[in-house]
């Protein structure tokens, strides 16, 4: 398979809830190794799309192509093998698991023991679950979650918490990591350990794509960037280009004042579309 090719596209994608069209021709592709930004104003159909690209709703129009395939109406099961990973906008961690037990709980789609296996309990079953405990240890150690592996997730630190969604998603082995607004409610310190490690996972060869209103983040971490307005693609390229791009900021502002890049004063554009 052409490594030219995209690892994601998305061709004239709409969704239709009854009579709202929440996406309408949105087009759009991610090439193998960078970091796309998915930004706009509320209300701009983001989650939606999101959701679309993870399979939790399903296209009513377009077409839909990852790492060479066609994927028309697919659950997120599905994707998921397909090599999708994501996290959510609110954390969904198993808060009375430990962190290890979270990230083991990941490497479920890849496992080949089986029921049967699991009842016998044979050497095959039990090498391949110390590989998943020795797997998930190095991704909670990649992620920078400081605390022991056996600490339970409601005891981990908001920025760690979020995180350990990251390295749960990661064990996974992901060929494209879809974040949803992974920074949401993080400091700045946070947010900046977060880019860190969004950096690393990049040079590690996976692809990430994100949702995330902290406009300054996006801007100084992505390759590229899509930005939707009331369920259309109105502008997508380069972080520079698209920030002094004159719909963009009238989609966020409503005025032909330069997009701020420090993300503050969005307008419409403060959350979730």
């Amino acid at each position: 398979m052409s490594h030219t090719m995209p690892l994601l596209q998305l061709s004239s994608i709409g969704k239709q809830f009854g009579g709202l069209s929440a996406l309408s021709d949105v087009s759009l592709h991610i090439q193998r190794g960078e970091i796309y930004g998915l930004i706009g104003p509320n209300g701009a159909g983001k989650t939606t799309l999101f959701n679309v690209i993870t399979g939790l709703y399903q296209p009513s129009a377009g077409e839909f192509r990852f790492n060479g395939q066609s994927y028309q109406a697919c659950k997120p099961h599905v994707l998921a093998q397909a090599g999708i990973a994501r996290t959510f906008q609110n954390i969904r961690l198993f808060a009375n698991l430990t962190a290890l037990e979270n990230v083991m709980i990941g490497r479920h789609s890849r496992t080949r023991a089986g029921v049967f296996g699991a009842l016998l309990r044979d050497r095959k079953t039990r090498d391949e679950e110390r590989a998943i405990t020795g797997r998930a240890r190095e991704l909670l150690r990649y992620a920078g979650i400081g605390k022991p592996a056996q600490t339970l997730a409601k005891h981990l630190s908001y920025g760690e918490q979020r995180r350990l969604e990251i390295a749960r998603a990661l064990a996974t082995e992901p060929l494209l990591l879809a974040l949803d607004e992974p920074a949401a409610g993080m400091n700045a310190t946070e947010t900046e350990s977060l880019k860190t490690l969004l950096q690393t996972i990049r040079a590690s060869g996976i692809t990430v794509l994100l949702i995330e209103h902290d406009v300054k983040l996006i801007m100084g971490l992505c390759d590229r960037v899509a930005v939707l307005d009331y369920g259309k693609k109105i502008a997508e390229g380069a972080p520079d280009e698209v920030r002094q791009n004159p719909a963009v900021i009238a989609a966020y502002l409503g005025t032909e004042a330069p997009l701020p890049s420090e993300g503050e004063g969005l307008g419409r554009g403060g959350s979730h579309g």
